[in-house]
């Protein structure tokens, strides 16, 4: 049987986006897929994500709905500043959560089912704060459980080390804990890879194979960056803690034109990622490479 590529490209991605739409962002996140949804100003996203992504997102208008167990930045940083003042003043919708709920709703998905049961969560206030989550008594112990409703993404972006032309994807060292589940979860997935192999190369090694089968798969070398990518380079700390830094100062002070041309310079106004990769120079990148030589 013939089997057909699915590598796609940019555009091919954005035709994916939709206002209204609910966007699932892996760990770490396929920053370039990240840029394209910025550049596209889609709005009205429900987004389930965490981190620079959520935050940059949320400043810039085009979130109404927030999914996530998480309100911190990533490791060495403070809480998303654009998210935590959305959440203060009511401007995005929190749909209360924690990771195991989270997981359930999406696993619910994955399966074809409406709800899953869920233990943890009964005896605080989550149930309460999200009308979503029905308790109920289990009908073989009469324990009580809460049902958590399936998460149906419409696009999961996520990001890999490697892929063949097929869309069999390998992480080096495993993949982001929620990245399994949102590509179960979603009616479509995109995977930002590193490399793009050949098919004996992931048959030389199929235990590695950890998604099979996305809706499209693109090269992005650094598609991650500022963000980190497993055996390939670490986190760009100078980008990220410079915006933090620009983003806490622009709510602090209420004046957003610094941060504005820090994030149009770096996410914006780059056309193509190849443009991107220029603009942080290829000094930089190798400087991050996890295996200098």
């Amino acid at each position: 049987m013939k089997r057909n590529s699915v590598i796609i490209d940019e555009e091919k991605i954005s035709s994916f986006f939709f206002d209204g739409m609910t966007l699932a962002i892996g760990e770490p996140a396929p920053m370039s897929i990240v840029r394209l949804c910025l550049q596209k100003k889609i709005k009205k996203l429900t987004l389930i994500a965490s981190g620079i992504a959520l935050d940059v997102l949320i400043a810039f208008g085009q979130v109404d709905k927030v999914v996530s167990y998480i309100a911190a930045g990533i490791p060495g940083t403070p809480i998303l500043p654009f998210y935590r003042r959305a959440i203060e003043n009511n401007e995005v919708e929190i749909w209360e959560c924690d990771e195991g709920i989270l997981t359930s709703g999406l696993e619910a998905s994955g399966k074809g089912l409406p709800f899953l049961p869920w233990r943890g969560g009964i005896g605080t206030s989550i149930p309460e704060l999200n009308k979503d989550l029905k308790i109920f008594n289990d009908p073989i112990t009469n324990e009580k459980l809460i049902a958590v409703p399936a998460i149906v993404p419409d696009l999961a972006a996520l990001h890999a080390d490697k892929s063949d032309r097929y869309g069999n994807i390998q992480h080096s060292r495993g993949p982001g804990w929620l990245d399994l589940f949102l590509w179960r979860a979603s009616r479509k997935s995109v995977v930002q890879v590193e490399k793009i192999v050949s098919n004996e190369e992931v048959r030389s090694n199929p235990w590695a194979t950890t998604i099979s089968e996305p809706t499209g798969i693109i090269q992005q070398l650094w598609g991650a960056h500022p963000l980190y990518s497993r055996g390939n380079y670490i986190m760009d700390k100078k980008i990220i803690e410079k915006y933090f830094v620009l983003a806490s100062a622009a709510i602090k002070n209420d004046n957003r034109q610094v941060y504005d041309q820090f994030v149009n310079e770096v996410f914006l106004n780059s056309k193509k990622h190849s443009d991107y990769l220029d603009k942080i120079g290829i000094e930089r990148l190798l400087e991050l490479s996890e295996y200098p030589t």
